[in-house]
């Protein structure tokens, strides 16, 4: 029996590629299909037509090209399935599916590093970590300011019994979720789309964005980024939160009216803001998010990167191997997914 015939499809750089998909995972897709590591791009996308013909697979990451439904007509005419070793697919998918053709992400695998992240801010911010570590540094070594730097976060209810709220139960949301389900906090989540059954599970309660911001020590952002969502988290949902509480991002910055967290932050010192991601990115040079005492900038790095990228393509080389055999799939994308999935 022939061996299905697949392609590698992204303009993503090869540095990027290679740690996706290492020698070992280009070595066990090649084990199953006809495939050549020579990848297509949108470069050469049009001197690999006699590949592509043939081609009832393509395993792509980041930079996935961008295709029409005529392109996929005419240069992907026996093409089945699409494997997006990422996470996002909205940009490209669409085409595909409504050709017929199977589109699978990985973004359970991408979900993973960003769950621990956040899970490791939220217990950080709950004792005070960020702003004690700042007003330890601006004091200098002495004393008297390490004394106020452990005043600070005595100040804090720390991580025993109190409320965190997360903003959207989708893939991330819900692994967050699962790792707080270890330790002793009273979990409040919105989503309009998730159920108090499906809470059950992880002993959390659906609650509304007025009560999460007014009454949660440390609130999560990991909503769908969808036009419906931009500017949704407003100057009357951050000015709710408790003097010491804390703002963690690491959805997407346009969910975010900047101005009106900025003057949130302004208004009371002790509220924090963890933002990973921002709007634009980095922020404007003369944007306060630089300079206030209150905000914690990272350069979007709790996505898959480095090692955890290879992740991303054990996830769909699985699914590749269950789609062949026959078995249910777990992570295949749908026209109905993309109405509301990241």
């Amino acid at each position: 029996m022939s061996k299905p015939i697949a392609v590698y499809m992204t303009d993503t750089p090869a540095v990027t590629f290679h740690q996706v998909y290492p020698a070992e995972r280009m070595e066990q897709i090649r084990a199953l299909c006809e495939i050549s590591d020579e990848v297509v791009t949108s470069e050469n996308l049009l001197t690999r037509t006699e590949e592509l013909q043939k081609a009832e697979y393509i395993f792509s990451t980041w930079g996935m090209l961008s295709l029409t439904e005529e392109q996929i007509t005419e240069l992907l005419p026996n093409l089945k399935a699409v494997f997006y070793a990422a996470g996002s697919v909205q940009y490209f998918a669409r085409p595909f599916l409504n050709k017929g053709i199977k589109v699978f992400s990985a973004w359970g695998a991408n979900a993973v590093p960003v769950a621990e992240y956040t899970m490791a801010q939220i217990i950080l911010a709950g004792k005070g970590y960020f702003q004690g570590m700042r007003r330890l540094e601006r004091g200098g070594n002495n004393a008297e300011s390490r004394r106020a730097s452990q005043l600070y976060s005595q100040s804090l209810p720390c991580n025993y019994g109190v409320r965190v709220g997360i903003l959207g139960a989708g893939m991330i949301g819900r692994l967050v979720l699962k790792l707080l389900q270890s330790y002793d906090f009273e979990v409040l989540v919105y989503d309009p789309f998730v159920t108090q059954e499906r809470l059950d599970e992880y002993g959390a309660r659906k609650a509304e964005l007025d009560e999460i911001f007014s009454t949660c020590q440390i609130v999560s952002n990991h909503i769908a980024n969808l036009p419906a969502t931009v500017g949704m988290l407003k100057y009357e949902h951050f000015s709710r939160l408790p003097k010491n509480g804390v703002f963690i991002n690491t959805g997407r910055g346009a969910q975010v009216v900047e101005p009106d967290l900025i003057r949130a932050l302004e208004e009371e010192p002790d509220r924090t803001a963890l933002l990973d991601v921002t709007l634009p990115e980095p922020p404007e040079a003369d944007s306060p998010l630089w300079t206030l005492p209150n905000v914690f900038l990272t350069p979007h790095i709790a996505g898959s990167m480095k090692n955890e990228t290879a992740r991303m393509s054990e996830y769909m080389l699985t699914e590749f191997t269950k789609l062949l055999s026959g078995e249910p799939c777990q992570y295949e994308v749908s026209l109905k997914m993309l109405e509301t999935m990241a």
